[in-house]
């Protein structure tokens, strides 16, 4: 049976998009989840929702419990994960309201839980493949959708992923650019990892909100203007998710 795990926040959790909605307290081998998870059914499709920082965003990017989230939404039986994520845009391209479709990423976190093999039992040595960890068949159903819905967005681009809650200095922020990175935000890393070592393909939509700073001609970004951007278009988010996840069902 397909189910579809949904991680976000910022208006993702609201119940109303569910319906029969049940929530569920879980706690895992590695600790509790960053929220309880909110099952139910988009036409028909099982849905569980998962806010990545709390209902209340109490809880700051490092300190979420990825390896928790994670292996709950394994142990709930969801055979798929689509995230979303605000991001900051370092293309002049890629403008505030955009949706891009990652298909790769920069791991530039430095104090995270990354692998849940923190050991290796004897003989069976766990070095799971990433050269592309965003999964082709979600990603592909997510590009129809956007471009059928008439959303503005990118088929591809590579997100790197910083530790935070600081944003970045300009001169790190010109950096990443020279990187090959498109996109940055806080939180697709070790998300995305941690789902690939447990064999659940992951697909993540992100909005871009802000230029970062390495834009000469804006003013730096901030979280109140993040919130603005994310808020007034997060209805994007929710209609290409509503749009895709029956499609799912139907297999890629």
């Amino acid at each position: 049976m397909t189910r579809i795990a949904v991680i976000g926040g910022s208006g993702l959790e609201n119940p109303d998009i569910l319906k029969s909605p049940v929530e569920k307290q879980i706690y895992t081998p590695y600790g509790k989840p960053s929220s309880p998870l909110l099952n139910g059914k988009i036409n028909n499709t099982e849905v569980v929702i998962l806010s990545r920082h709390g209902y209340d965003h109490t809880i700051p990017p490092t300190q979420v419990n990825n390896r928790a989230n994670i292996y709950a939404l394994k142990n709930a039986g969801c055979t798929h994960i689509l995230s979303s994520t605000a991001c900051g845009s370092l293309r002049e391209e890629i403008g505030r309201g955009d949706i891009v479709i990652p298909d790769q990423f920069i791991d530039f976190t430095r104090q995270r839980k990354i692998t849940f093999y923190e050991e290796f039992e004897s003989g069976e040595m766990k070095h799971t493949p990433m050269a592309d960890p965003f999964s082709a068949g979600l990603r592909k159903l997510l590009i129809a959708s956007a471009r059928q819905i008439g959303l503005r967005y990118h088929e591809k681009g590579t997100i790197i992923t910083i530790e935070g809650p600081r944003f970045s200095t300009r001169a790190e922020s010109r950096m990443f650019r020279n990187w090959g990175a498109d996109i940055i935000n806080m939180s697709i890393a070790p998300e995305v990892i941690l789902a690939n070592e447990l064999d659940i393909p992951y697909a993540t939509i992100a909005m871009s909100t802000d230029y970062d700073s390495w834009k000469q001609d804006e003013v730096p970004v901030s979280w109140k203007e993040v919130i603005a951007v994310f808020k007034n278009n997060v209805s994007q988010v929710l209609r290409l998710l509503l749009d895709v996840i029956p499609k799912i069902s139907e297999g890629y």
